[in-house]
């Protein structure tokens, strides 16, 4: 017995009680010997009694401790052989030494000996990276997995049920969804009762089928709004049949030969309902912002999901909203100050023609404006800008964006076009210095956006900002004057957007530049401003030189390595490869002035570029994309791109 165990016969307090007892007893025998000795014998028995009895407690403990030590050493050795619970040793080789039982059910044959691979290739990995725990899977059972690098011993706890109980907690998370029917007020404005409540059951029934086979809740909240109550699990689902609802729909031609096409804006992720409500709205915006026909996925976190956006954004056949947003940007300059107007960086005909017709408006309600230009980047508007320079009013009113920081004020309005992204502006600092920020522009909508504007004109259906522009000086003051610089201007900006009206052509593009014509646009002098020099011409053509016909209709030229090329040679020759026969959309890549690699994208409709350059953090329009990036090569870049094409038409294929 370990020595902790022997204790004297008798405890402490018995033997101070015994010690006084004796000089009691010792004081009786002084005075009455008589009365000691019965006394005397008394306390020797009472003494000899307790000795027994506290020896008889003491080997009782004695026992039940060592019943007790032998019952805990044999549960640790049972703990230790029995419990579930892995237990790996490796040597410093990343062999196996040894496990405990629990661990051979998960191999056919012993595992010491073995390498940590053979249990998974996840394990050596992770204690090179100095992790403290991995997850890993041994035959459908989930472990975590507790790294003890110095001690080289591993820990696998189970985990199996409460993963599938979190899985199970994540599934039916809820998620809203605001479906949207894009064109019904177009489709239907025209027609009887009759034919509405055709069109309002086929769209109905087709909904509500596709909610009852995918178990989600359907209501209508009007005419051309439906709310969906559904949760992650169906969401997954959806997503994996990328919403074939979006198809289906579209199938459904109107008897004007039109199709319906649907909007849905998802809201997932939120912790309570209201958030859902506005994260779904927020999606569905960003839907309709980028054309329709498309879903958007919005949660707390993380990059927005897109699904559809196949077809190009349909035309709009009412003028009520250019008329409505006209006038709401009248207001607005007239209670400023002053108006700044500025575009993207690196401007192109369309950006600076949509900026003087937003001067002229200004002009037109007796406010001063100005556009903000870096005059040392204007690469390729370089021959129109000549020929404003040589207007002495017109050029007066632009200046550089250090001008503009010493004139902006908290009542001047800022009016941002061809451009929604903060990043791409002439001078992101603006829009931080005053509160008043005005947001025109024809691209689809991205997830980065210009915060809180106050007001935004945004028609992917248009084919340039310039269009846009045009249609908004129709409703401003009589007294509005266009010279014929001006109107020039904002017809090549919708000349150069379409192509020369080849590309994304409506019948309101005709409307603008009819209207442009009346107002003295020269055309002519349209095409002194576009046409380009023999150096240019002769980049361009090294740059299709290099061309290659990556997959059946997919052009795809690369340049040299050290090779510079400005934004505008990279677009042309894009341009330029898909007037190419067979050619149905092609990508340019080469290095850029500012060290970046750029790719111009450019498609018939077949394909999708924008789809193609959001994946590289571009963006644009169905037929027209680019993007720009950083820290790479062109050949990287080209792999990179020919990945996110293959997926891409991988994907059209399963669908």
């Amino acid at each position: 017995m370990p020595e902790i165990f022997k204790k004297p016969a008798l405890s402490k307090h018995l033997i101070v009680t015994y010690v006084l007892a004796v000089i009691l007893l010792i004081c009786v025998w002084f005075y009455e010997w008589k009365l000691g000795l019965p006394l005397t014998v008394l306390l020797a028995l009472s003494f000899f009694y307790s000795i027994l009895t506290e020896q008889r407690m003491q080997d009782q403990t004695e026992e039940y401790i060592s019943t007790m030590s032998h019952r805990v050493k044999k549960v640790g050795e049972e703990a230790l052989l029995e419990m579930p619970i892995g237990i790996v040793l490796y040597s410093e080789n990343y062999q196996i030494e040894w496990t405990t039982p629990y661990m051979n059910r998960f191999a056919e044959d012993t595992l010491v000996g073995a390498p940590l691979d053979d249990l998974s290739d996840a394990l050596i990995p992770a204690i090179k990276d100095e992790k403290n725990e991995v997850w890993i899977t041994l035959d459908d059972f989930d472990f975590l997995t507790v790294i003890k690098k110095e001690e080289r011993l591993l820990y696998l706890f189970d985990r199996t049920k409460q993963l599938e109980i979190q899985n199970l907690y994540n599934e039916e998370q809820t998620v809203l969804a605001i479906i949207f029917l894009d064109n019904y007020e177009e489709m239907t404005q025209n027609l009887d009762d009759t034919m509405k409540s055709q069109i309002n059951s086929r769209v109905t029934a087709q909904l509500n089928e596709w909610s009852r086979q995918k178990g989600l809740y359907l209501k209508r909240t009007s005419q051309e709004r439906f709310l969906a109550v559904l949760n992650q699990r169906i969401l997954k689902e959806l997503e994996k049949t990328k919403f074939e609802i979006l198809d289906e729909i579209r199938g459904l031609i109107t008897d004007q030969n039109i199709p319906i096409t649907l909007s849905i804006g998802v809201g997932a992720g939120g912790q309570t309902l209201p958030e859902l409500g506005e994260l779904a709205q927020s999606s569905l915006d960003l839907a309709l912002g980028r054309g329709g026909d498309q879903v958007a996925i919005k949660g707390e976190a993380g990059k927005v999901r897109f699904y559809g956006g196949k077809t190009n954004p349909m035309e709009k056949r009412t003028r009520v909203r250019a008329r409505v947003i006209s006038h709401a940007l009248k207001e607005l300059v007239k209670q400023s100050e002053q108006v700044l107007i500025m575009g993207h960086k690196t401007p192109d005909m369309d950006s600076i023609g949509a900026a003087i017709g937003i001067l002229k408006i200004a002009e037109a309600n007796d406010i001063v404006g100005h556009i903000v230009l870096d005059k040392q980047d204007i690469t390729g508007v370089s021959k129109l800008m000549s020929a404003i320079q040589e207007d002495e009013e017109l050029w007066e009113q632009f200046i550089s964006p250090e001008e503009a920081l010493d004139r902006v004020t908290k009542n001047t309005l800022v009016v941002v076009v061809d451009t929604h992204k903060p990043v791409m502006v002439a001078d992101d600092r603006l829009l931080s210095k005053t509160e008043h920020v005005v947001v025109i522009d024809h691209h689809r909508r991205a997830e980065e956006f210009i915060e809180k504007p106050t007001l935004v004109y945004m028609e992917p259906y248009a084919s340039s900002t310039a269009e846009l522009v045009t249609e908004l000086l129709d409703y401003q003051p009589k007294k509005l004057r266009l010279s014929t610089l001006e109107a020039s201007a904002l017809l090549a900006g919708i000349i150069v957007d379409t192509k020369s009206f080849t590309l994304r052509t409506g019948s309101r593009t005709f409307d603008a530049a009819s209207y442009l014509r009346s107002k003295g646009a020269d055309t002519v002098l349209v095409q002194r401003f576009m046409k380009e020099d023999l150096d240019t011409y002769v980049k361009r053509a090294h740059l299709i030189e290099h061309t290659e016909i990556y997959r059946e209709g997919i052009a795809i030229s690369a340049g040299e390595k050290g090779q510079v090329f400005g934004p505008v040679v990279i677009a042309q020759a894009a341009d330029t490869l898909l007037t190419m026969d067979g050619v149905s959309a092609s990508f340019v890549i080469s290095e850029r002035e500012d060290g970046r690699i750029g790719i111009s994208a450019r498609s018939l409709g077949q394909v999708n570029v924008q789809v193609i350059m959001e994946r590289m953090n571009g963006g644009g329009h169905l037929t027209n994309a680019a993007t720009q990036i950083s820290d790479t090569t062109v050949e990287a870049a080209k792999q990179e791109l020919q990945q996110i094409i293959d997926e891409y038409v991988e994907g059209r294929k399963e669908e």
